[in-house]
């Protein structure tokens, strides 16, 4: 099982940037985290509030574990010791294998300040570190894309629905910019090559990823048919591998939703 830690710096960071990339890890079987430095409210009722919502989307997505630090929105800058103990204490937890969390140039100063922490302890304790795009990240050029389904979309728009407090954000645009940011970086030459059924896509940058050599197999007792020289199957990354015979992931499906009904 492969161990994912997305960090953020705020309340529905990760379902906007990579809700399809976070609910297929989920699918593979992948032990998913999300842990977000702020509550992303001034009174205490309001960051109760935020974190059911986090908790609703989690829960749609398979987030395993959806944690909070008690970081003020803007003050990221003089807690930056607080956060950076915050962080090494999550890690610590649960040592991942694949982090997560906000590009470096970014327009909103808490999302520098988590990616420059973030960094510094993923940098130490993990073996792959990947960016990913926010709407407010700057000068951002991907070196992965993790192209979806229509289930997987459908799945991200499902979580961003659990936000209500935001109204004053449209999230029916975060799921129309994953539907076609991509393009401007990838030819149509590129995309016309898509397999059947690929739709929209999550854009990251490669800070770190290690990839080991395929080893020979080696044979135990009991084995039901030994396979002298047989490759192992290489640790699975951020990219589509396919899978093993006989262990298909699950179809894409949503059993609940966080869509209010109509009044």
């Amino acid at each position: 099982m492969t161990d994912v830690l997305i960090v953020v710096a705020h309340p529905d960071d990760a379902e906007i940037a990579m809700g399809m990339r976070l609910r297929d890890h989920t699918l593979t079987g992948d032990h998913v985290r999300v842990h977000c430095l702020s509550p992303g409210a001034s009174t205490a009722e309001e960051a109760d509030q935020r974190r059911s919502e986090c908790r609703a989307a989690g829960a749609l997505l398979g987030v395993a574990e959806y944690s909070f630090s008690q970081i003020p929105d803007n003050e990221f800058v003089e807690r930056r010791v607080e956060i950076n103990r915050e962080l090494f204490r999550v890690f610590s937890k649960r040592r991942p294998d694949i982090v997560y969390t906000h590009f470096p140039d970014d327009q909103h100063l808490d999302h520098r300040i988590t990616a420059d922490e973030a960094t510094t302890v993923a940098l130490r304790e993990a073996e792959a570190l990947y960016y990913f795009r926010s709407p407010y990240s700057h000068g951002f050029e991907p070196t992965l894309y993790f192209i979806g389904t229509p289930d997987l979309l459908a799945a991200k728009q499902a979580a961003l629905a659990c936000f209500h407090s935001q109204q004053q954000l449209d999230m029916s645009v975060f799921s129309g910019l994953t539907e076609l940011a991509y393009r401007q970086h990838l030819h149509h030459r590129v995309v016309e090559r898509f397999p059947d059924g690929a739709h929209g896509a999550e854009m990251f940058r490669t800070a770190r990823q290690v990839v080991h050599a395929t080893r020979p197999r080696v044979s135990r007792p009991g084995d039901a048919t030994p396979a002298s020289g047989a490759a192992a199957r290489p640790l699975r990354g951020p990219g589509h591998l396919p899978a093993e015979p006989g262990h298909d992931p699950p179809p894409h499906t949503l059993s609940h939703s966080c869509r209010r009904a109509s009044p």
